[in-house]
């Protein structure tokens, strides 16, 4: 493992060979969350929305809200595929991504459905390793971050929701989370678990770009709560929807990347 970035490969100007992007089809900024599926929930919110691509589990629309140029791709599962939109995306023109969706709670006053920004992330994948080593620190943007806050907390304000910060841990292995693990991450007072941060994080910084996520929560691995019916499912619903409106909002708000020259 070397203390350096990678260099990035050839490529930066056809077709993507994963998403099936092309520079110049989808602007500067997309939202991501890792359904596919979930990309219409985005695509909704978005006028003139069109599809731009849908190849194994990117799917890509473009549209605008309130007059900016956003995009939405999904990422899958994990931060191996997640690594490869951001790198892909990146040699389109993309500068800033916004990781949206589910995570799951390893304090137990985060409930379902409540809405978590993260400040950093404990590495605990193995793609990020590939990047930078583990002293390496998985942060997001400042900015992006701090704007992602301000939007949630005035959301939250008017839907009833709370809100938490803290740093998340990005985990490769699903059904290994087992309870030492668990107990092992809420010791460390780490505020939620998902699968993608890490990478993305990472991979965003040694490159030059802005990332930031916003989640809703889909369950607490202390309490047990998880959203397998009734009103659990409903409240899930709304923290995807909710952190969906959250980052088109702080992505609006943003000032522009500065252009070179």
């Amino acid at each position: 493992m070397t203390d350096t970035a990678p260099t990035p490969l050839k490529g930066s100007t056809g077709r993507q060979y994963h998403i099936k992007v092309a520079p110049g089809e989808v602007g500067g900024v997309v939202l991501m969350p890792g359904d596919p599926f979930r990309v219409q929930l985005i695509a909704d919110r978005l006028e003139d929305a069109v599809e731009v691509a849908h190849a194994r589990e990117y799917r890509t629309v473009v549209g605008t809200y309130k007059g900016r140029t956003v995009a939405a791709t999904s990422t899958g599962i994990g931060c191996p595929s997640a690594a490869i939109a951001v790198e892909e995306l990146a040699r389109c023109g993309v500068h800033t991504f916004i990781r949206v969706g589910s995570t799951a709670a390893l304090q137990d006053h985060v409930a379902v459905g409540d809405l978590v920004v993260n400040t950093g992330t404990y590495r605990n994948d193995g793609t990020s390793l590939a990047y930078a080593p583990l002293g390496y620190p998985a942060v997001p943007d400042t900015e992006l971050t701090m704007s992602l806050l301000t939007v949630a907390r005035e959301h939250a304000a008017s839907a009833g929701t709370s809100v938490h910060v803290g740093i998340n841990v990005s985990d490769d292995a699903f059904y290994a989370e087992g309870p030492e693990w668990m107990e092992r991450m809420t010791s460390l007072g780490l505020l939620n678990v998902e699968m993608e941060s890490a990478a993305i994080f990472t991979v965003a910084r040694l490159r030059g770009l802005r990332a930031g996520m916003v989640c809703g929560v889909s369950g607490n691995l202390v309490t047990g709560d998880a959203p397998y019916g009734g009103d659990h499912n409903a409240r899930l619903a709304r923290g995807w929807e909710q952190s969906i409106d959250i980052a088109l909002e702080a992505a609006h708000r943003l000032a522009p990347v500065p252009q070179a020259g």
